[in-house]
């Protein structure tokens, strides 16, 4: 079958997938408000969305995790209230999921035909011979690779990986596979090789829907592309009318009602330096340098190396070659201890694992981190502590029923508070900020940007890293974009727009280049 052009008018019979009016809410938060999507059976069509704009609560929709709230699915012309895992998979609709699901110890035979293993005939013995013939067939005629049949999928690249896992879908003979963010861990030749792929199972006549983060990608790649934004479909446009630029003007056009509320701060001299720092894999000469006073802003998709590098200042992760230095002095730190005794901070995105404690108290929270300031002789000085911990509460205006209240009990944002408030009791002189605001209220939100400001008021310098980019333009002086493991560009935060930063987090083709 040869892929239908996107001149046709639409009927029924074009559409494979189709979603009306999807409704979708977890506890209080809606994930989806009514949104829609037509696939056209044949095609390669790309969703795309910023974090939080809905497209993997879609899938997981599709792919019978989730159920509805409200509207309704229709696969080739049959409507369903709901889908489950057996019935998509019924459907002939399967996933190439970014995470690469595959069971680390079973061997590549038994990861391709888990759940579907031929048997010799009259027997209840598995047929091995016939698993590695069709697996090997398979393997060659769309690959041109074949993989030992013996070896573990623990020991198997990233992108062989992945081809298991393709291979592992072809056997089934879909009609429908669903590709995941599929090249956020490959290098450019894996890259090409799986376009390649998706190509030619459009043109047999297999239905793809693309989601990446990688604008250039799906300029390059697909027919049509639908692009969510708080959790509605606001367009759906055939590739040839639109270009990488126009689709993230789409992504990133909202209504912001947050203030922003920065302080004018004159940076001062130089506190931190880094110069061409690099782990193979991660990100590679990576060179800036962050003064007292200022708000720098780090951001990049995943597999951009931007994560990996916050970590690496904090002593979690270590370079392979490059140069730190803080206050003029050089650093090189092999583990968190060591950059916090350079007055460091790290407050971590997923703050209910290694931000906060949540079974100890507001006030533990709060002084874990400097206990040696209200500590003499061996002995804690409680009341030192408590006014520290009561000032800390006021100032962040922390919603809690007193220091001595468990951590769970309060709210995300306000956890979020008490794990930048751990830090500001030790009075660091460099904060990393890894998505501060990630799953908080704009209230809070309003309360933590107030709070950076008041970090570079006093002369701290403050690292921001966010995917929330109208947020990163709107607290930060500067911002560096990573993508693929290097500085693509260096934005003024007052002299730029988030379509732009979102252009070259993307590798849009729309004056992408890279900076040393």
């Amino acid at each position: 079958m040869t892929a239908i052009s996107l001149k046709q008018p639409v009927t029924a019979r074009d559409d494979i997938i189709r979603f009306e009016g999807i409704v979708k809410h977890f506890g209080g938060a809606q994930a989806l408000a009514g949104a829609s999507l037509i696939v056209r059976r044949g095609t390669i069509h790309g969703l795309v969305g910023q974090n939080g704009a809905g497209k993997s609560t879609l899938i997981k929709l599709l792919a019978g995790l989730h159920q509805p709230d409200g509207g309704w699915i229709e696969i080739e012309g049959q409507t369903f209230d709901r889908l489950t895992p057996h019935l998509a998979e019924e459907l002939g609709i399967h996933f190439i999921h970014q995470d690469r699901l595959l069971v680390p110890t079973f061997t590549v035979g038994e990861a391709l035909f888990l759940g579907r293993e031929p048997r010799i005939a009259g027997t209840p013995f598995l047929d091995r011979r016939l698993m590695q013939r069709r697996a090997s067939d398979i393997l060659n005629d769309y690959f041109g690779i074949r993989l030992p049949n013996a070896a573990l999928i623990s020991e198997l690249s990233t992108a062989e990986k992945q081809i298991v896992q393709i291979t592992r879908a072809l056997l089934n003979q879909p009609k429908v596979l669903v590709f995941d963010e599929p090249t956020a861990a490959l290098v450019r030749r894996e890259a090409d090789i799986l376009f390649r792929l998706i190509r030619r199972l459009r043109d047999e006549g297999v239905t793809i829907t693309y989601i990446s983060h990688y604008l250039n990608e799906i300029e390059e790649l697909c027919d049509h592309v639908t692009v969510l934004r708080n959790g509605l479909d606001v367009a759906s446009l055939p590739i040839g009318e639109t270009s990488a630029g126009a689709i993230a003007r789409l992504m990133v056009e909202r209504d912001i009602k947050e203030m922003f509320p920065k302080p004018q701060v004159t940076p001062g001299e130089e506190i931190l330096k880094v110069e061409q720092l690099s782990a193979p894999g991660k990100y590679s000469d990576i060179s800036f340098t962050l003064r007292r006073g200022e708000v720098l802003g780090l951001t990049g998709l995943l597999g951009s190396g931007a994560k990996e590098l916050v970590r690496t200042l904090f002593g979690l992760e270590t370079p392979a070659s490059g140069h730190m230095e803080i206050s003029g002095k050089t650093a090189r730190f092999s583990n968190p201890a060591q950059a916090a005794g350079r007055e460091i901070a790290l407050v971590p995105e997923d703050r209910r694992r290694h931000g906060v404690a949540l079974d100890l108290s507001v006030a533990e929270n709060i002084s874990l981190s400097s206990l040696g300031r209200f500590t003499r002789f061996g002995f804690l000085d409680r009341r030192r502590e408590q006014r520290e911990v009561d000032a800390l509460i006021a100032r962040l205006q922390v919603k809690t029923n007193g220091r001595d209240a468990l951590l769970r009990t309060l709210s995300g944002g306000n956890q979020q508070k008490i794990a930048i408030a751990k830090w500001l009791s030790r009075r660091s002189e460099v904060y990393l900020l890894d998505e501060p605001t990630v799953g908080v209220d704009i209230g809070s939100k309003v309360e933590i940007y107030t709070l950076i400001g008041e970090l570079a008021s006093r002369g701290a310098g403050v690292i921001v890293l966010s995917s929330d980019l109208p947020e990163l333009i709107g607290i930060t002086d500067r911002i560096l974009v990573l993508f693929r493991g290097r500085v693509a560009r260096e934005f003024i935060s007052s002299e730029t727009t988030a379509d732009a930063v979102l252009a070259q987090s993307t590798g849009s083709s729309e004056g992408h280049r890279h900076v040393g």
